[in-house]
Parts: structure tokens; sequence; C-alpha cells
């Protein structure tokens, strides 16, 4: 694990190459403390910053293959390279140490870009062939690594994060609004194009081919749901989620250092810490041990009954608030989600006794396991009415004050392509039309869905859910996230639920076994009632509860967001007024508009840091 920088091509004269990587590694020196190592020559500058996880002696980056014409920096793990290195080895291939890097570099030689077919793990990594002059780089099936690159003065430069590439001297601080723009409704950079001007993501399951100062990105994975029509027996399939689930979970235990686990209150990790061998499980919560928002109790109970440690914290409001800048530096771009900062408080306690921790990220996407799954089946009913019968009824509530059943008349009158965009819908269209004051391109959310809707036409509009999810929420949000909130503390972050093999598994699982009118993850719960009591097995989804509406009507908070929502930053990009009445409303009581108000809030936080400043560091 680590962190992977570089460039290729030709800088000017002038420069000097190895302080513009030096600097640029700098800058992700939390993703790898452990060591640094660099490969600089004419043509190619490759950074390394190693957390040392697997082969603690060796392993050390950038890696060459026997000839030395073969170079890489590669950031995850690969859970199969013991299986790679024996196929390889038979091949005739010669390893000089037992890391899991070397079983890519080989694999590369042997297998071309083919070796992502064979791959099984988290990664995002850079080959440079010396001879053929090509830098392939690729990113994970699932997004759970970062990948960003940018192409200044016609090199090619990339990092694990944003803020090491703005360290190349040609990379400019320039705001992406049509970033911002999206961002309002999703809550994350959604674009391919990140909220800089000219850095960009690679997406999950694609890879990166340039030669001759030509680049070709080429995706050579597709997570869509196949859901079986003719189930086999629910028992058995039960029987089958066990076995998944038990043989992902040990696979993500290689390690030459100690493993722990996060824990909520939820199914998904508690399922998943009833599974690992290790003992040691984090959890942290908001207010008091009776409060909704604090799931310690839950974890305390349950690690009690399966015989294991957990540590645990209660995060005060003001570290919360005070801990913003920093979350913010660490995400990169702008994220507004509030359980983006309780991670990083459970990441930090879990990363000060240990260097892993598995996480049960990928569950509710993989198994159907969110409460707005349950849509496509309420509105089942209704939908049977005509088309143009609910769209007119919709036409005349929307005039109307708010009243129970509102929204459900709404969107009843919706297909699932119109009114489903992934987890997060905060501002409509026309309601960031109205407030935001920057250039605007106009296009919608539902057009950014459309490419990916039109791949999975035919689904079930449950498995529809499910495939815009993977491809947006989870990439954007809960990946981004993870990987950020761990790495800031030296963790890594392995998550069991987002395995190749899981997937290849659940891709055909019944949506009757996923959601039902009572249940989400239907299968997945019955199976993890066999592990864990009845009571957590059943729980509603709650997600990282965080009491934001509530701090926002204290004076404390309120009075900090409002001197935000008047600045002058804020002024530039948004109507004054309208930010102020969104506020108001929401201390009044007239409106929940806690998550708007957030959203805008970290925006304003992150513009500070990235943009505002003469140079990017960390917050005080």
């Amino acid at each position: 694990m680590c962190g992977i920088s570089g460039f290729i091509g030709r800088t000017k004269e002038d420069r000097d190459r190895e302080a513009i990587l030096k600097n640029m590694m700098d800058k992700i020196i939390h993703r790898g403390p452990d060591q640094e190592g660099m490969y600089v020559n004419d043509q190619v500058a490759l950074g390394f910053r190693r957390l040392s996880i697997i082969d603690l002696d060796h392993g050390m980056q950038p890696m060459f293959n026997e000839t030395g014409d073969v170079v890489i920096v590669f950031n995850g793990e690969i859970y199969n390279h013991l299986e790679l290195r024996e196929d390889l080895i038979a091949k005739g291939h010669v390893f000089a140490n037992n890391a899991d890097t070397e079983s890519l570099v080989h694999g590369y030689e042997e297998y071309g870009v083919d070796i992502l077919s064979k791959v099984r793990g988290m990664f995002a990594f850079v080959i440079y062939d010396m001879k053929k002059d090509l830098v392939f780089g690729a990113r994970d099936f699932f997004g759970i690594k970062p990948f960003y690159y940018a192409k200044p003065e016609g090199n090619f430069v990339f990092s694990s994060e944003i803020k090491s590439i703005l360290a190349y001297p040609d990379i400019k601080r320039e705001v992406n609004e049509e970033a911002l723009e999206q961002y309002m409704s999703f809550q994350y950079s959604v674009l391919p194009e990140t909220f800089f001007k000219g850095i960009y993501k690679l997406p999950a399951g694609h890879y990166l081919l340039m030669q001759n100062g030509e680049m070709e990105i080429h995706q050579y994975y597709d997570p869509l749901m196949q859901p079986a029509k003719a189930p086999e027996s629910l028992e058995k399939t039960v029987s089958e989620i066990e076995e998944v689930v038990h043989e992902s979970t040990m696979a993500h235990m290689i390690a030459d250092v100690e493993v722990g686990a996060s824990l909520s209150s939820g199914v998904d990790s508690s399922y998943l810490v009833s599974e690992f061998p290790g003992q040691k499980t984090y959890t942290v919560g908001f207010l008091d041990k009776q409060s909704k928002y604090n799931e310690i109790r839950y974890a305390e109970s349950l690690t009690k009954e399966l015989g294991k440690e957990n540590i645990s914290k209660t995060i005060s409001s003001d570290e919360y608030f005070d801990s913003i800048p920093k979350v913010m530096y660490y995400m990169d771009e702008p994220l507004a989600d509030p359980s983006c900062i309780a991670l990083y408080f459970v990441d930090e306690l879990a990363a000060k006794d240990i260097k892993v921790v598995l996480s049960g990220e990928g569950a509710d996407e993989f198994f159907g396991g969110y409460n707005i799954y349950h849509e496509p089946l309420s509105l089942a009913g209704y939908q049977k009415l005509p088309l143009g019968l609910r769209k007119g009824l919709a036409a005349i509530v929307k005039k109307l004050p708010n009243f129970k059943g509102k929204n459900f008349i709404i969107r009843g009158s919706k297909s699932v392509e119109e009114r489903f965009i992934g987890n997060a819908n905060l501002f409509s269209v026309e309601e960031r039309e109205k407030i935001l004051k920057s250039h605007l391109t106009h296009v919608t959310p539902q057009e950014l869905t459309a490419p990916y809707y039109a791949k999975c036409k035919g689904l079930n509009d449950i498995a529809k859910m499910q495939y815009i999810d993977m491809n947006f929420w989870l990439q954007g949000d809960i990946l981004l996230k993870a990987d950020k909130m761990s790495m800031a503390h030296s963790l890594e972050a392995r998550v069991p639920y987002l395995d190749i093999k899981v997937f290849e598994y659940i891709k055909n699982l019944p949506i009757d076994y996923r959601v039902t009118d009572e249940a989400t993850k239907r299968a997945f719960r019955i199976a993890a009632k066999r592990h864990l009591p009845e009571s957590t097995a059943n729980k509603k989804k709650l997600g990282f509860p965080v009491p934001i509406r509530v701090w926002l009507k204290e004076d404390k908070y309120y009075n900090k967001i409002k001197d935000a929502f008047t600045s002058e930053v804020a002024d530039q990009y948004f109507d004054q007024t309208m930010l102020m009445q969104l506020l108001e409303d929401h201390r009044n009581g007239k409106a929940d508009n806690s998550r708007k108000i957030w959203a805008i809030y970290v925006f304003l936080v992150w513009y500070e840091i990235y943009i505002a400043a003469d140079e990017v560091q960390i917050p005080a």
C-alpha cells in the first residue's frame, strides 16, 4: 500500500526533474511514511511512498523486471499474487522478492494488458515499458484505489492524489465550474474532469495506454448485474453467500502486520467482524451512548458476544467542525457526505494500533441494501395507472404546499431513468440554476446517467439502480472517502465485499433475493443471521448517522455557517440571499436543509484551502 506520483515526458531544460518529483511525493507522505523511492531519467520520473504491509524488508518501488527495461509504481494489494507467482515462475520468470508488486511486472511481460483479467485485488498502477516507450496505467474493477492524471505541455502527470499533481510546475489551480454545477445535485465530483480544470480521474475498470504522445483509454471491466430469473433454492443461495463472504474475508487478511476492522451497528460491518480472525474493532459515535447518532453501545455489545475487543470514541461537535478543513484537504475535492468526517475519526482511532483495517463498503451496492431500492416495489401499484394521469396529478401537486404523499405522486409519474441518479439528489436542476451564479452548462444529471441506463436497458429497475450506484455513488462518494480518510492516517482500508470473486457471484443473484417489500439484502441478511444476533442482522440501514441537522440550529455553528455564506467567495459563486434563506428556514424548523447547507459549506471550506490560499498545505 502506498502513494504513487510521477510524470512522463521531457521538462524544460532548467528544471530539476528529481526535485519536481520529490515535491510531488512529499505531498502524499501520509500515504506511505515508511519509505520512499524514485526512478528518474530524461523521459520518465516515477515516485513511490510506501506503507509497508507485505514483505516488510523488501518490496521497494519503483520495481523493475529482470532486464531493467520494465518499471512499475503500484498502489494497492493483489490478493492472488501467490497464485500468479507460481504461474509466472512456471513460465520462466525470475522473482527477486515476495512483494505482490512483482507479480504485476512479470504479469505484464507475459500477458500485456490482459494481466488485468488475471488479478484479484485493489490497485492503481503505472508501468513504463522502455523498449516500447509505452505507458500502461490501470485502476481496479470498482474504483477502490484512486488514479488522477493531467497532460500539461504534452506530458503525462499522474498521482494517487490531486494535491501531488498540483505540485507539478505547469499545473494551474483553477475551479472547474462544470464540476460544481453537478456537485450541487450529486454531492460529489461526478465528471471525468475533477474540480480542477485539466486534472482528470481514470474511471474504475479502465486502463490507459500512452505512446508517442497519444493516449487511449479502454474499459476492461463493466460491473453489470445479470439477475437470474429462475432462482435456485433460498437455502442454497444463503449457504453460497456464506462461503463467498468467508473466502473473501480470509483472502483480504493477507498481511505481515496486524489487521483490525471498523465496526458500526449495521449488518455489513458486523457480519465482517464475525468472520475475520482478528481481535481489534473500532467504532465512533456522537452525542451520548443513548442517542440514535451513537453506535458505540451496539458495537460493544456485539464484540462482547463475539469475544473481540472494541475501541471507541465519542466525537464532540467542536471536534467535528474543527476537523473539516483537514478533512477537505485530504479529500482533494469537495464531498458533501457528513459521514466522511466520522470516518476520519474512526480511521485515526484505528491507526493508533494497526496498519490495516477491514471495512464493510460495497455490501449495499452488491447485495441490494439501500432503502431507496424499495422504491420500484412501492411504486409498482401506482404506476399501473395511465402515464398521462400520473403526469397530470404530479403537475397539480407540485404547485401545492407540502403534504404526506406529495413526493410519492411526483416520483410515481417518472420512470426510474428520470427519478434516480444515485443515493444522493440534493438540489434539483431548477434549484441549482437559481442559486448558482457561476457559468452553467445546463447539463442535467439525467443526461450524465443516460449512457449507463442505456447499458442496462431491459434489466429490472432495482438492478438498474444498483448499476447506477456502482458507477456513480460507489466511486464518487463511498470509495473516495474510504481511501482518502484511511490514507490520511497512513492506514490501509480493505473492503472484502468489493471483491471481483464476490461480484462474479452476486451479479446473478435474483432480484427477490436482493430486495423485497419486507427487506433489503434479503439473502445476505439471512446469511448474516447465522453468525450474528437477529437484532443486528435485521437492523434497518442507517448509514453513518451524523447530527448535523441538530448542530446547524445551534448559535455557534449557525454563525460559523453564516460567516461562510456571507463571504466574498460565497458571493462569487452563489446567490447569497438564497443561501441565507436555506440557513434561516433550517434554523426555524421550516425545512430540513442540512444536506444542502452542508454541501455549500464544505465547498467554501475546500475553496479556501485549494484555490484562495497562496500555497496548498495542511490546515493547522
